[in-house]
């Protein structure tokens, strides 16, 4: 596996090796965007080693602050009523497939059976699927919003002894200290304050405990770019690891994952694209301090205005179930070898 090193907050410095034409990392805080290997990406201030250093240029996104016709709660609700259904048989054969899974949970460290894990946003269950293979059923909790996945998950044989709970990701229903490892993988995109989210797996982690979040990445290509920001968060690299280390986390790191046969190419974005993980160093709560959530979900609203977002949403979800046919597609048609 490639590995490539950010250093400091002045440049963007990258260790010497080949770079795939295509792979985009895009830095809004340098206002740069540099072209590296897929591989294992962390942010440090010191390290020795010749490096070279690359002048990018920003591509913006919509600002987090600006959530997404399907980044709130309700709307996200409703999408996966409906998603559920074919979610199992439609997202994970073009956005998460077993090899994906297996390799984002790498970093996690899943290394004893008998450790806490808490599975959030586990959806149908198809990353707990992943985590059992390391840790007795028995120590996982998988918690969603959403009763419809739940209710998928279930469902499935190997996670009867899973303990099953609805809930919210930005507010767990958790002891501080509680756990050994927090995995969440597809849900971030979800979160109307992903910075609150990663701050609550701070809490609920033992001192020394892991946390492993897998997400989307977001997209270089101005068509992907539209439809991403009317769709959902696709986050930037640099804004996972900012939100981890304002969480309070050290040792961050980034694992960059996706189907094989997308061969390199993230210029349309991927919905399961990173692995981003960090320890952390203390007991208690994270030090950082937040205000009132960003989505109040008791509040009414409009049906009018709640069905148009819903729709957009679903409009601009329609096209990343398109992406990986086309990549498939161009996969099959382009010679093994050549850029794509």
């Amino acid at each position: 596996m490639a590995s490539s090193m950010i250093n400091g907050a002045e440049n963007l410095n990258l260790i010497s090796g080949r770079t795939p034409k295509g792979l985009a990392f895009i830095g809004s805080e340098f206002h740069r965007k540099c072209f590296l290997s897929k591989g294992l990406v962390s942010y440090t201030r010191n390290f020795n080693a010749k490096t070279r250093t690359l002048n990018c240029s920003l591509s913006s996104s919509r600002p987090v602050s600006q959530p997404r016709f399907i980044q709130h709660k309700k709307e996200a609700f409703w999408f996966y009523r409906f998603l559920s259904i074919v979610y199992d048989h439609v997202i994970n054969p073009g956005h998460w497939t077993e090899d994906m899974r297996d390799e984002a949970l790498e970093p996690a460290d899943l290394y004893d059976r008998n450790m806490i894990v808490v599975d959030v946003g586990g959806g149908t269950g198809f990353t707990t699927l992943g985590i059992i293979k390391h840790v007795d059923a028995k120590n996982v909790t998988i918690l969603d919003q959403s009763p419809h996945q739940l209710a998928k998950a279930k469902q499935k044989e190997p996670l009867k002894e899973c303990k099953i709970i609805e809930g919210d990701a930005e507010d767990l229903p958790f002891p501080t200290d509680y756990a050994d490892r927090y995995i969440s993988a597809g849900s971030i995109e979800y979160w109307p304050d992903p910075q609150r989210g990663i701050k609550e797996a701070y809490r609920v982690l033992k001192i020394g405990g892991k946390a492993c979040l897998i997400g989307p990445v977001y997209p270089t290509f101005w068509l992907s770019r539209f439809f991403a920001d009317l769709w959902m968060l696709f986050p930037k690299e640099e804004e996972y690891i900012e939100w981890f280390k304002k969480a309070g986390f050290k040792d961050v790191q980034l694992k960059r994952i996706g189907p094989k046969w997308y061969r390199g190419v993230r210029r349309h974005g991927l919905i399961m694209g990173c692995s981003v993980t960090g320890v952390k160093p203390l007991s208690g709560d994270s030090p950082l301090q937040l205000g009132p959530k960003a989505e109040d979900v008791e509040k009414p609203v409009n049906p009018f205005v709640f069905f148009l977002r819903f729709i957009l949403g679903a409009i601009a979800a329609t096209y990343f179930v398109l992406v990986p046919i086309y990549m498939w597609l161009k996969d099959q048609i382009v010679p093994k070898g050549r850029p794509i």
